[in-house]
């Protein structure tokens, strides 16, 4: 029987898992035993914050729409219920885009929704 060697398949795992860990700190990104755990742990916080992105920006998207309905005398819920009832289909990222860029457009949109719920 002969002894196992650390051979160029083992070595060439370990060089790619050491990559991955670049700019880790400390040895993180020196020892392979510490550097594997690592990365595994940020590829789990990847996958789930891509997801959490989504929530996070539909957070944002609504602050804006609810500042600039306020601005406008209105609370948030009661301009989306009015969106509603007029059958305005418009969704909470261009009406945030709205709110920021062109304030005469979505005051326009307000007074729609404000009638709606006048009805």
């Amino acid at each position: 029987m002969s002894r196992v060697k650390g051979g160029t398949v083992t070595r060439q795992r370990r060089k790619r898992m050491l990559k991955l860990a670049k700019g880790y700190r400390g040895s993180k990104h020196i020892q392979f035993k510490v550097a594997k755990q690592q990365v595994m742990k940020g590829q789990q916080y990847a996958f789930r914050d891509r997801r959490k992105n989504k929530s996070n920006f539909r957070k944002l998207w609504i602050a804006r729409i609810n500042a600039a309905a306020r601005s406008n005398d209105i609370s948030y819920s009661k301009l989306m219920h009015g969106l509603k009832l007029a059958e305005i289909d418009v969704n909470r990222k261009m009406l945030a885009d709205l709110a920021i860029n062109d304030a005469a457009s979505f005051t326009a949109i307000v007074e729609e929704a404000k009638k709606a719920l006048a009805k």
